[in-house]
């Protein structure tokens, strides 16, 4: 890490510790899905030393994603997972991997390849058993939000997905708190620090009425 490098992650550093802070880019993190906790995840952890990233999703950017995703006006009917890789090289230098691809049965061996971690934020059923089933042997930790203000991050030998008439429901079209769209994607960057710096799993669930954290090591 350079000079450069190192003061621009200085808070972060003092906290976590340079050793473990350098730590993270050696470890190749894949996200699933572009969406609000998506492409907030890949802002946060991008700004927390994870430089080896991979971001899956086949969408476009619409009006109606900029409320709470991570895009501007100027996104809109761009790939979602290009605007992202766009912004974190001219904002900080990262280079993501873009992948504008549907996830698929037959191609999930080639885009999890030499992955430490894969995180599953789609906001559909098939998606996520698509990303479940094939993650038996890898680190895997899921997250997901419903239009009750309730949201949980789990690893994959405890996530259970959700039946398949709650799932299909677009995640655009249901009352959705950016709040909780936010709280979500810090736990779950919190989820993915304890994992890679100190090996540890925690599944949290997460309440917006009463701001209420439960974590879980397991």
């Amino acid at each position: 890490m350079n000079r450069s490098e190192e003061d621009l992650h200085r808070h972060e550093i003092a906290f976590r510790g340079l050793e473990i802070f350098e730590k993270r880019s050696q470890h190749k993190i894949v996200i699933c899905g572009a969406g609000a906790l998506g492409s907030n995840l890949l802002n946060v952890i991008a700004r927390q030393g994870f430089t080896s990233l991979s971001l899956i999703d086949m969408d476009k950017v619409e009006s109606h994603n900029v409320a709470n995703q991570l895009f501007g006006k100027s996104d809109v009917g761009s790939a979602k997972v290009r605007a992202c890789a766009n912004k974190m090289f001219r904002e900080l230098g990262v280079k993501i991997e873009p992948i504008f691809k549907e996830l698929k049965q037959n191609n999930t061996i080639k885009l999890f390849k030499k992955a430490s971690l894969i995180v599953d934020t789609f906001d559909n059923f098939e998606s996520r058993k698509i990303v479940k089933d094939h993650c038996l042997d890898l680190p895997c930790v899921h997250a997901g939000m419903s239009d009750d203000g309730f949201s949980e991050i789990k690893w994959n030998s405890d996530y259970k997905i959700p039946e398949t008439e709650v799932e299909q429901n677009d995640v655009c079209e249901y009352p959705l708190a950016v709040n909780l769209v936010h709280f979500t994607v810090c736990l779950l960057a919190e989820a993915i620090i304890r994992f890679i710096d100190l090996g540890q799993k925690i599944n949290f669930d997460f309440t917006l009425t009463d701001l209420k954290v439960t974590s879980r090591p397991i």
